[in-house]
């Protein structure tokens, strides 16, 4: 999925990311939803776009995983959490993927800076098949 570089798209990727996800957990689906809005919400605000204006997002379901990732043309520094006082309004982003993500990381590609994250298992959420 591709959309706008702009503070709006977080809440276009977490519908999409919950009608992507459908049929597994709900709590998996917020979580993947969660993890794709603050990546999503990073990119817009310390990145620059892709060509067109737009940041790039992915979302695959493995047996063992869902990858969610987030495609920008990159910063000048590696993403990475920050400590955020009580005070802050923000700087909790990569924080907030890190307690819900399996593992996640930084691609760098001639397309751009990839931010991705891990969650699962996903084969305990799905449902069981009726016989």
């Amino acid at each position: 999925m591709r959309v706008a570089h702009h503070a709006r798209s977080a809440a276009l990727v977490r519908r999409w990311l919950t009608e992507q996800l459908q049929g597994l957990s709900s709590e998996l689906v917020a979580d993947a939803a969660m993890i794709g809005t603050e990546l999503v919400a990073n990119a817009v605000r310390h990145a620059t776009p892709l060509p067109g204006g737009v940041v790039s997002v992915g979302c695959e379901v493995t047996d063992t995983h869902i990858e969610i990732s987030v495609t920008d043309g990159g910063s000048d520094s590696t993403p990475r959490p920050r400590r955020a006082s009580m005070d802050d309004v923000d700087g909790r982003g990569l924080t907030i993927v890190n307690a819900l993500a399996q593992c996640w990381g930084v691609r760098m590609g001639n397309d751009g800076q990839s931010v991705w994250a891990w969650l699962g298992p996903v084969r305990a959420t799905l449902p069981t098949p009726v016989t």
